[in-house]
């Protein structure tokens, strides 16, 4: 017989722990790079850049569109890696947490 309290409680405690997980996203980094690592941004995963770093040899006036068409590439880039990495520790934070019900799923009820 199926506990229904029982199933309340198990999606309570996930999501507790998805909250965490969404909490802690601050501490996951990524980095991305463009022309050559003369433009570098860097992300958390909750998807705010922390910092950009652009190589001296491209301080001059007549480059700003380029600088700043590298930070868009540079800082896209890292949004990417950081999509997956995020995805991934809020998939490790409900494994195992739910029971699996076939044709119900009950991971994206928390995307944050």
């Amino acid at each position: 017989m199926f506990d229904m309290m029982k199933m309340m409680g198990q999606i309570k405690e996930v999501q507790g722990k998805v909250k965490e997980a969404q909490e802690n996203l601050v501490h996951i980094t990524a980095e991305g790079e463009a022309g050559a690592g003369m433009v570098k941004a860097k992300v958390n995963g909750k998807k705010q850049v922390i910092s950009i770093e652009i190589d001296d040899s491209l301080v001059n006036d007549n480059d700003k569109e380029m600088i700043q068409d590298l930070t868009v590439a540079a800082v896209n880039k890292a949004m990417e890696e950081v999509d997956g990495l995020a995805k991934e520790e809020m998939r490790k934070a409900t494994d195992g947490a739910l029971p699996n019900i076939p044709g119900m799923d009950l991971g994206n009820m928390f995307n944050g």
